[in-house]
């Protein structure tokens, strides 16, 4: 979300307010959460994927970030259905799989697939700073708001420190092994990072307070909501109320 490439595109959800985008993908991402029903799960994945679809992103930029979130479902699978109590459906090397495992193991899967798509297809359409904005305006707290926005600014200015330190030890003939003397060396990378990020920091503070800083940023860009952020809104409630329905067994 931080590179900003799928912020660029000219699909109906990147033409959307990003505060309907925020609401909306909070509400469905709480709910995917806590739903246990494989049902509602394999419905939200459809949602998920449609939307997905209708950003009209490069699949193998998706691929490649699905395949490293992935890596960690893998685990899941090897461990749970071996470990989760139920009735044995198949034995593999005299370990027992459970039908119950195999389910539960493919819930955590729609529903973490599921939530990624959706922050993908919904937040990663917008710039970051109209996000930030966009949070500004849902009334969130400003300072959970100036951490996001500075967190957001100097991760790429800490990358380039690491950078430059890393490839400084490179030249003076460092090479990663497991042993004590590369554990060290990296401590003393991590702790020289620290400590420029906290110079920096100082830096950064005096010269917004140079500045006139007050603790608030002037926003001259107002959004607004529009007949199709409407429509998102109300679309998107409904299908909302349809799904808690079926989690609740109402239909």
């Amino acid at each position: 979300m931080l590179e900003e490439k799928l912020a660029a595109g000219s699909s109906w959800i990147h033409g959307l307010d990003p505060r309907a985008k925020l609401v909306v993908g909070l509400f469905f991402s709480f709910l995917i959460a806590l739903s246990n029903e494989l049902k509602t799960l394999s419905l939200f994945f459809a949602l998920a994927v449609i939307l997905i679809i209708s950003i009209k992103i490069d699949f193998k930029y998706l691929l490649k970030r699905l395949l490293l979130f992935n890596l960690f479902i893998c685990l899941i699978w090897i461990f749970i259905p071996f470990t989760f109590p139920g009735k044995e459906i198949l034995t593999v090397w005299q370990f027992s799989v459970s039908k119950e495992g195999l389910f539960y193991a493919l819930k955590i899967t729609l529903r973490s697939n599921s939530i990624i798509l959706l922050v993908i297809s919904l937040l990663s359409t917008s710039p970051v700073l109209d996000l930030i904005h966009a949070m500004s305006r849902l009334r969130i707290p400003p300072k959970l708001i100036y951490l996001l926005f500075f967190v957001y600014r100097y991760l790429y200015v800490i990358k380039k420190e690491f950078n430059t330190i890393h490839q400084a030890m490179l030249l003076r003939g460092f090479k990663a092994k497991t042993n004590l003397h590369t554990y060290r060396s990296y401590a003393y990378l991590i702790a020289m990072l620290l400590i420029k990020s906290y110079e920096r920091s100082q830096k950064v503070y005096q010269a917004m307070i140079c500045r006139g800083f007050k603790g608030d940023f002037v926003m001259i860009d107002h959004f607004k909501l529009k007949q199709k952020d409407y429509l998102f809104i109300i679309v998107s409630s409904l299908f909302l109320i349809f799904l808690l329905a079926i989690e609740k067994g109402l239909i």
